[in-house]
């Protein structure tokens, strides 16, 4: 079997959660529909939004149940990236802080789900 490659977040408004994901990733969706849209990572992972409205099975955790982290190389990168979430509007839900593992803070998407920045602490 091989890792698991596909990430899905439920959301309310897939189109309006791709708008927001293509520009805080910086790139265009490979795939929409009114139900679903698709990103493909640099990392190769696939994110997918698909409406929680129409997900089959039904879903029962939705928004907040996930939690995104990109991993950045500096402090003053995750200061930066703060500054400029917090420019666009996007609710901050822990401001930037020193945690045990590493250096972080937390936003959240239209759906309320987590974005974690952070830097890890040097090993």
């Amino acid at each position: 079997m091989s890792d698991p490659n596909f990430l899905i977040l439920y959301v309310v408004q897939p189109l309006a959660s791709a708008a927001f994901y293509a520009e805080l990733l910086g790139r265009p969706a490979i795939e929409t529909s009114p139900t679903f849209a698709l990103f493909a990572l640099k990392s190769g992972v696939m994110l997918g939004l698909w409406s929680k409205h129409t997900v089959e099975p039904a879903a029962v955790a939705t928004g907040g149940g996930v939690e995104l982290a990109f991993a950045l190389g500096s402090q003053e990168a995750v200061d930066a990236t703060h500054d400029v979430w917090r420019g666009r509007g996007l609710p901050i839900l822990e401001a930037p802080v020193s945690l045990d593992f590493g250096y972080t803070f937390v936003g959240l998407d239209p759906d309320g789900h987590r974005l974690r920045v952070f830097v890890p602490n040097a090993a």
